[in-house]
């Protein structure tokens, strides 16, 4: 077996992923610190085709080269905007059609295996904070909470893997 070099990846280009289509999602992250995650995030939502990265309160924002550092130029292809409140993103993508979920564990959420997206639907996701998750002001507005199954003695997952999981599983069930 031979790896293959770049040039035999036939990825497309910055500018023919803008013209490509999207799956109907839009990843939200809420005040996400680490500016390696938000780099990670935006390099994921390249790679399977997702609409937008919508970018609220403290998380950090390109150009920066520490998100360069992850994100490895997505930062320049996945469409992204800042919100200084993450409420308002939410309310602009439910008013735009979009379902709202949060990636949180709370009380009446669903595992991640179990949640079935309509192939005709648009979502909106959202991530939060390393320390202190999505905001309750921010699941509040959603109509629930995907939660990933962990079974070993820590209670999260670092957020870029979280959304590297559940992009994944939304790209699956949005093109097949």
């Amino acid at each position: 077996m031979r790896k293959l070099r770049i040039t035999e990846l036939h990825r497309l280009s910055a500018d023919e992923f803008k013209q490509a289509a999207k799956i109907p999602l839009v990843v939200v992250l809420d005040n996400v610190r680490s500016l390696h995650n938000v780099g990670s995030v935006f390099r994921t939502s390249d790679a399977y085709l997702i609409e937008a990265v919508y970018l609220c309160g403290i998380t950090a924002v390109p150009p920066h080269p520490e998100i360069h550092k992850s994100a490895l130029g997505a930062e320049f292809s996945v469409e992204w905007r800042y919100f200084t409140h993450t409420e308002e993103a939410v309310s602009e993508l439910q008013q735009n059609g979009y379902q709202a979920f949060a990636v949180e564990q709370a009380e009446g959420s669903m595992m991640l295996h179990q949640f079935r997206p309509e192939k005709k639907g648009k979502y909106a996701l959202i991530l939060g904070n390393e320390v202190k998750g999505v905001q309750q002001s921010v699941v509040d507005l959603c109509q629930g909470c995907i939660e990933l199954p962990q079974f070993g003695t820590k209670h999260s997952l670092n957020v870029s893997v979280t959304a590297g999981i559940v992009i994944w599983e939304f790209f699956k069930a949005l093109t097949t």
